[in-house]
């Protein structure tokens, strides 16, 4: 059979376009047979395929079509989606630019290799893709919705939502980009937009398990978390198997305190990929806070192999609880960081102030209420020289206006709340003010804004007090420390210069009030006679190996008792069997419920020695103890967590209670509990040290914290890169 100009390939063509694919087939077959490098009839005999549902088939007559230098810039751009469509991203790339070389102002291709370019993490070369496709049409939803995705990745969110509403007034039932709006609207804080964008994609489409799913994320952001596990399980239920939604139903599990439903949400997202980002770690943590010891050798083991081998498979500040290596520590936080809190914001040319311009410091926190950092700091932010520094709070917590909060909006020259604002925006601001030295009260803890970090909020920015390690970034310039929890062989582990001040980096409140309230033991569930140690450290930071050495410690002193702060019923439940297991019984473990800072700093006072914990020590809590004078007995750690304590006991002038290993920790609370007179004249030593050494004289500290800022600033000035400094 043949057309009217005797060609059979037109009339293939011909029958294709009527949709007679069989009689196409036979005859381009027939084609093949007299000329098998036919270009066309390999083209042709692929759109058959495609179109009947043979997708090798088809890719296999592509190829031999597009080996033929006669090719049509179409079996080029078709070749390109197949791959593509394989997500063979290098390949489709190739035959998208081939096709774009013979015919150039081919939307499609140009559109396709945008996306095949942003696939392979090509975000400038996708976006000109993506512009030089929007010259040649600007009717098409989808390319507004793929530049909006762009747009999203470089967290340009206001030019993301323009080209969104753009894709969605071209196809007003396009739910991906109306579900897709809602997250840049959240991640712009702007929440009753978003929820209103949830709300029309899940009316749209309502089995739509990724809006179901993203709405809960908004939900979470405001801390309105049961509203955000109802989102997380409709969109389970629509979706069984939805890795995201069972990350964030973990997450949000955790934030509600029901761990064991934490646990089992965290174990069944190891289930469906056991690769996702820092969810094995997650779980531990989980763990931890009920002190569920269950594997806990072996997860360890696992983390450090996952750590060495480059994988962030644990949140920093989990790992830090746990880690006896300020290595693996920072090993830990540079992975967690690149993905993250990668820089957004290359360092900023800063113009130099007039001498006799006041430094702008800036303080960003969550914790300006009621809080541990709080409690240290409120003292050291009234005593600010206002002379020569102008202090000014960035707050991102919701409003709390405790008694704590007033005092500190007091302290400062200016109190911003910016938990409404985003990352950015914060970061943008506190250029605007000239701060010049920003300094990170949070790191990595929980409800921490590293971002604002990451697009530079100043020209200065240092880590202090909050997170006890290296953040594993080059956009903090310096962390504040001190010889005992930074010594000279752990430098190398810590990307900030390091500050260090001559006493104590820990910074203490002179003012913080004990209740005269006079407590008794009965009162508190404890013996009238027997030894007391206490130990008030969260729950998570017990370990087996530090328990351990507490049931040896409570065998050696018969009718002893170890006082523990309740954090939760759970962890209570397994720390009274973890002692049955080892031989103590029930009554030897003693938990005190949570009360007010007074209070509980005056319920100190009947106990006899605070043991402590090790890899991660007390911090606050040693303050508290040995504020009201309590002894602490520590142990020196390997990294910077482990050895606060230590820090704090050295400033005060109590050496004699930093035992330097297991053994000698256990013979000295053993010794102690043993020989009162002893244990008499180390609290009379602490009493007569507490406010005539450097740890309480917060003046002191004050005085010594302004003049490293002031050599931070001096060598700013200087042009002088950051460096290692001695206060």
């Amino acid at each position: 059979m043949s057309t009217s100009d005797g060609n059979p390939l037109n009339s293939a063509i011909a029958l294709f376009q009527n949709k007679d694919f069989e009689a196409s087939k036979e005859i381009l077959e027939k084609v093949l047979l007299s000329n098998p490098d036919s270009s066309q009839a390999h083209e042709f005999l692929a759109y058959i395929a495609g179109n009947t549902g043979q997708a090798e088939l088809s890719h296999e007559h592509l190829i031999k079509a597009c080996d033929q230098s006669d090719c049509s810039a179409f079996a080029l751009y078709y070749l390109g989606s197949s791959y593509l469509e394989l997500a063979n991203y290098s390949q489709a790339a190739i035959y998208f630019e081939k096709a774009l070389q013979k015919q150039g102002n081919f939307f499609e291709a140009l559109h396709d290799l945008g996306t095949t370019q942003a696939h392979l993490g090509l975000k400038e070369a996708a976006l000109d893709s993506y512009r030089k496709a929007l010259s040649l049409r600007q009717d098409s939803p989808e390319l507004y919705f793929n530049l909006a995705r762009l747009q999203d990745d470089y967290r340009h969110f206001e030019q993301a939502l323009q080209y969104y509403n753009k894709s969605i007034e071209l196809a007003p039932h396009f739910v991906e980009a109306i579900s897709n709006k809602a997250i840049t609207l959240k991640e712009l804080k702007r929440y009753q937009e978003a929820f209103a964008s949830y709300d029309l994609a899940i009316q749209l489409q309502p089995n739509y398990a990724e809006a179901w799913s993203n709405k809960g994320l908004a939900f979470s952001d405001l801390r309105r978390y049961q509203e955000a596990l109802e989102c997380y399980e409709q969109a389970i239920k629509l979706k069984p198997n939805y890795l995201d939604a069972w990350v964030n139903k973990s997450a949000v599990l955790h934030a509600l305190k029901r761990y064991t439903k934490a646990i089992e949400a965290y174990q069944q997202v190891i289930k469906l990929n056991p690769d996702t980002n820092c969810i094995y770690g997650s779980l531990v943590h989980a763990k931890s806070t009920i002190c569920d010891w269950s594997s806990f050798g072996q997860e360890i083991k696992y983390i450090n192999q996952m750590i060495d081998a480059g994988v962030s498979v644990i949140p920093p500040f989990a790992w830090l609880l746990l880690s006896n290596s300020e290595e693996s520590n920072l090993k830990a936080a540079e992975l967690f960081t690149a993905h993250q809190y990668p820089e957004r914001t290359s360092p900023a040319l800063f113009s130099n102030k007039a001498k006799n311009q006041k430094i702008k410091l800036g303080y960003y926190s969550y914790d300006f209420y009621n809080h541990a950092t709080a409690f240290l700091m409120a003292e050291f932010f009234e005593l600010h020289n206002k002379e020569h520094f102008e202090i000014i709070a960035f707050s991102f917590s919701p409003n709390s206006h405790d008694q704590m909060h007033q005092r500190l909006v007091n302290a400062f020259d200016q109190f911003i709340d910016v938990n409404s604002m985003t990352d950015q925006q914060v970061a943008e601001l506190s250029r605007e003010m000239g701060i010049d030295i920003a300094i990170d009260l949070k790191g990595y803890t929980t409800n921490c804004r590293t971002g604002i970090f990451s697009h530079r909020a100043a020209p200065i920015q240092v880590n202090y007090l909050g997170y006890p390690a290296s953040m594993g970034t080059d956009y903090m310039d310096y962390i504040i420390a001190d010889h005992i929890i930074i010594p000279q062989e752990n430098r190398p582990f810590f990307k900030e210069k390091i500050v260090y001040l001559p006493n104590s980096y820990q910074v203490n409140d002179s003012k913080r009030k004990v209740s005269e309230r006079i407590f008794t033991r009965p009162e508190l569930d404890l013996p009238e006679n027997g030894f007391v140690y206490c130990c008030f450290n969260n729950n998570l930071k017990i370990t087996p190996n530090i328990f351990d050495s507490w049931t040896r410690i409570l065998k050696a002193v018969p009718g002893s008792v170890l006082w523990l702060l309740e954090d939760n019923a759970l962890a209570k439940a397994n720390l009274i069997q973890e002692a049955q297991s080892r031989g103590l019984s029930e009554d030897r473990l003693v938990f005190a419920g949570r009360l007010d800072l007074p209070d509980h700093l005056a319920r100190h006072r009947v106990a006899d020695l605070f043991i402590d914990t090790v890899p991660c020590n007390a911090h606050t809590t040693a303050s508290d103890a040995l504020w009201v004078g309590l002894p602490v007995l520590t142990i020196l750690g390997e990294t910077f967590a482990g050895r606060v304590a230590a820090s704090l006991l050295s400033a005060i002038n109590m050496p004699e209670l930093i035992a330097k290993s297991l053994n000698e920790y256990e013979a000295l609370a053993i010794d102690l509990a043993k020989n009162p007179e002893k244990l008499k004249a180390l609290k009379e030593k602490l009493q007569q040290n507490r406010l005539t050494t450097p740890l309480f004289n917060t003046q002191l500290s004050t005085d010594q914290i302004e003049s490293a800022y002031i050599k931070m600033y001096e060598r700013y000035q200087a042009g002088l890169p950051p460096e290692h400094l001695e206060i």
